[in-house]
């Protein structure tokens, strides 16, 4: 009975140190791939370009030493998946090249924020083309605070990234009027990410949590993705904590302005410098001649040109059945007529076409076919948390609450 006791504690033993041997070997075999992959890597030479005006994807191939030739291919493998003669100021471009040959070997491209476009060859010599998801490390990030002058003032003062300043407005965009609005006093405090590479600040991310105390009204916004749709789109946005979406139809100021000029009356006013009487059933934003007019809903433009009642380069969106919005005496369009358009979209840019007396953007809304005032109008929210998704989002965001409850300000 010894002697199989023996037998079979020497076979666990042997196992035991086989398993060993194999395991060290395969480890060992890993850490050779792996350096092997480094050397592979170590071949390729990076050539940095950072897009500046005037260049296009022709001129910084040239640069780059790319032939026309191999230049002609990357923009036909590119552009069904993105098309490179659209490359914007101040992207950069890395071009791989093999260090022994000289050879190219890859393209990488930041699409934006999210993606990069990768061109390499395959295993079989072919160039491929494919969007990728730009891998961070994320970081999270409180910030919080009182408003002495206005929210991008405190928060510079806190040294965040302005970039975040202005996702934080965007947020808000549709409840909280960021022009004329703010009072001293208002307080703020959000969660957002800070995205990283290679331990090197990139960016900021998404806003995650916020609350704001605007005139003693508390409002709140968090972060919330259903997934995909059946199109495979990803259906997220900004909902208070009941649900319901913090963005609006509208945007609440189409352009950033300086001033009223002009409010909505429904009386008649006299006009000294055309002489004449005349209501004024629209909102005038006076501000810099070219300033950027944005759509402040989804919509179809239905008129878009030179208007003979006076209101000069003229556009009209209808957002739906009830709503449509008026933009007055601009200097330039930049749609046309019949063309879809979405919320923010720059639809033209301040003049002083028409019946004008200086720089302004003469804005109307019209709801059911009456002009109303743009500044009283309480529009409803557009879309709130799917119902079968509302236990997921009441748990998701419920962290999110506790810690903004714990910010003391």
């Amino acid at each position: 009975m010894k002697k199989y006791i023996i037998i079979i504690s020497i076979i666990v033993v042997g196992a035991a140190v086989f398993g060993l041997v194999f395991s060290l070997k395969n480890k060992q075999s890993q850490d050779q791939e792996a350096q092997a992959e480094l050397i592979e890597e170590s071949k390729d030479r990076e050539v940095l370009i950072t897009v500046e005006p005037g260049m296009t994807f022709s001129t910084i191939c040239e640069e780059v030493g790319v032939s026309a030739t191999l230049m002609t291919e990357l923009l036909t493998t590119s552009q069904e998946t993105y098309d490179l003669v659209k490359i914007r100021v101040g992207r950069e471009i890395k071009f791989y090249f093999d260090k022994e040959t000289g050879n190219f070997v890859r393209l990488i491209y930041p699409i934006d924020s999210e993606e990069e476009l990768f061109i390499e060859y395959d295993q079989a010599g072919v160039l491929l083309a494919e969007r990728r998801v730009i891998d961070y490390q994320i970081k999270i990030k409180t910030v919080s605070g009182t408003i002495d002058s206005s929210l991008y003032q405190s928060a510079l003062d806190q040294n965040v990234d302005i970039r975040a300043i202005i996702e934080l407005a965007d947020v808000f965009a549709w409840t909280v009027d960021f022009g004329m609005g703010i009072r001293v006093g208002d307080t703020y405090k959000f969660i957002y990410e800070e995205r990283y590479r290679n331990n090197q600040y990139q960016r900021p991310g998404k806003i995650l949590a916020a609350k704001f105390v605007n005139d003693g009204k508390t409002i709140e916004g968090y972060y919330f993705s259903e997934g995909k749709d059946d199109d495979g789109d990803i259906v997220d946005g900004y909902y208070h904590s009941t649900g319901e979406s913090v963005q609006k139809i509208f945007l609440k100021n189409p352009v950033d302005f300086k001033y009223i000029s002009s409010g909505f009356t429904t009386g008649r006013r006299y006009v000294e410098a055309f002489n004449v009487s005349t209501g004024h059933r629209a909102i005038d934003y006076a501000a810099a001649a070219g300033t950027p007019i944005r759509a402040v809903g989804d919509g179809t433009v239905t008129f878009a040109g030179w208007s003979k009642a006076g209101y000069g380069n003229l556009t009209s969106i209808r957002h739906n059945s009830v709503f449509s919005t008026n933009y007055a005496h601009q200097s330039k369009l930049a749609v046309s007529s019949g063309e879809k358009v979405v919320q923010g979209q720059i639809i033209g840019y301040v003049g002083s076409t028409g019946f004008s007396t200086g720089p302004h953007l003469h804005f109307e809304m019209v709801k059911n076919g009456t002009k109303i005032n743009p500044l009283t109008v309480d529009i409803p929210s557009d879309k709130s948390v799917s119902a079968e998704k509302m236990e997921e989002f009441k748990t998701a965001i419920s962290s999110w609450q506790e810690q903004l409850n714990n910010i003391i300000i």
